[in-house]
């Protein structure tokens, strides 16, 4: 760790860059569509004098963003947007290999997280790329003095656009805000797929339990509760689905799983995943009632989805059986809960494969370079990509997957532009 905060990095441990390099090669080796972004970003130098302070999940994948950004020639601090979503060895090669300023640690406090995010917006940020919004909340709530200065932000999770478009609603918002996860390319299978895979991913790696047999109540039907549902689906487990939305929960139906609400679905859970960016969704009237043994965990962005205060203050006692795996001794019942409530696919695993990172990061760095080329010209709102972008992600994923799609013929193209020809 760094000895003082005029250093430009404080990280776990400097000795663990080579194995953080490797790892990096893997994941850039299947991010086709950002290497050739950072091809090009490396040769147009578009961000030039570009300050950006991201605030991500520091894995692999977003090591091959902040490279990417580099390469465009922009001068980016990087910090964690989770206390324990920090690849140290990543981190670590950012430092030593790259020269890229790190602030993130592992298993930091929220005290170190808040102090990294001021070390980072005394960068003074030209642009902001955010996980959650704090850094863009801190911006309008404590350091507008910076504000003059920022040509834009971008967010990519959906909790963030929550965040955001209430500080539009208030009027506080007073720059653009790109919202990355409303790309098609991004929340269709990032959300999706990614989600899906790695929160199962990192269930497994928290307990080893078997997933075939279980009951898997899935909160919140969205695209990241879709991905969860299929991929336990897919390993045997039977799902239950909660919901406050009818069409979301009529959409599971028809997708072949149960409905109920979760004071039912408490009572017949055997694995629990919060999935819907909001607060408190399993509460203490749910632990009441859970079954011996239940697993709870959280793939949300924030640890607010389980109310793990009323958890605690119910327990006799609690103990930590394995890593990311802890022990709530509720009266004569035991309630385990991975990853300290915080996001289990980056606590417990490595968060999303890189292959569905590869767009993902590949808006992120296009919504960029959108605000840089047309600062001055966006209205203070939340606004997504321009739907062109979006496609251009999708073919290049596709060249890279070596498929190639039809187009319209010239005839095609008028029968859909014309209002005369029909039956």
């Amino acid at each position: 760790m760094s000895q003082t905060m005029t250093q430009k990095y404080e990280i776990k441990d400097i000795s663990l860059a080579q194995l953080g390099e490797e790892r990096i090669k893997w994941a850039k080796s299947q991010m086709p569509v950002l290497n050739s972004i950072q091809e090009r970003f490396s040769k147009e130098k578009l961000l030039n004098n570009i300050r950006i302070a991201a605030c991500c999940h520091v894995t692999t994948e977003t090591a091959v963003l902040a490279l990417t950004l580099k390469a465009g020639g922009a001068d980016c601090v990087l910090i964690a947007s989770n206390p324990l979503s920090t690849q140290d060895d990543v981190a670590a090669s950012l430092v030593k290999n790259h020269d890229i300023s790190v602030y993130a640690i592992k298993g930091e406090s929220t005290e170190t997280y808040r102090k990294h995010v001021s070390i980072a917006l005394d960068h003074g940020p030209n642009i902001i790329i955010d996980d959650g919004s704090d850094v863009v909340a801190t911006v309008f709530s404590e350091r507008k003095d910076l504000i003059k200065n920022i040509i834009g932000s971008t967010e990519e999770t959906t909790t963030g656009l929550v965040r955001l478009r209430a500080m539009e609603k208030d009027g506080v918002l007073s720059f653009p805000a790109m919202a990355v996860n409303d790309s098609q390319t991004k929340h269709m299978f990032d959300n999706r797929y990614g989600t899906g895979q790695s929160t199962m991913d990192g269930v497994i790696r928290a307990t080893n339990v078997l997933i075939a047999g279980k009951v898997v109540v899935v909160a919140g039907y969205g695209w990241c509760g879709k991905g969860v549902a299929k991929r336990a689906s897919g390993l045997g487990a039977r799902i239950v689905v909660t919901e406050i939305n009818p069409v979301k929960a009529l959409e599971a139906i028809m997708d072949g799983f149960q409905v109920l609400s979760m004071t039912e679905a408490c009572k017949v859970g055997d694995i629990f995943v919060t999935v819907t960016g909001n607060k408190s969704v399993i509460d203490k009237q749910h632990f009441d009632h859970m079954k011996d043994g239940a697993i709870v965990c959280n793939s949300g962005h924030f640890d607010l989805e389980i109310n793990l205060q009323e958890l605690s203050k119910m327990s006799k006692s609690r103990r930590i059986i394995r890593p990311f795996l802890e022990e709530f001794q509720v009266s004569n019942k035991k309630i385990f809960v991975l990853a300290e409530g915080r996001l289990v696919n980056l606590g417990a695993a490595e968060g999303h494969p890189a292959l569905v990172m590869d767009m993902s990061f590949a808006n992120q760095a296009l919504a960029v370079e959108y605000l840089v080329k047309n600062k001055g010209k966006l209205k203070p709102s939340v606004q997504t990509l321009p739907a062109e972008i979006d496609n251009e992600i999708a073919a290049l994923k596709l060249k890279t997957l070596g498929l190639q799609i039809d187009k319209l013929t010239p005839e095609q193209v008028h029968y859909m532009n014309s209002w005369k020809e029909g039956t």
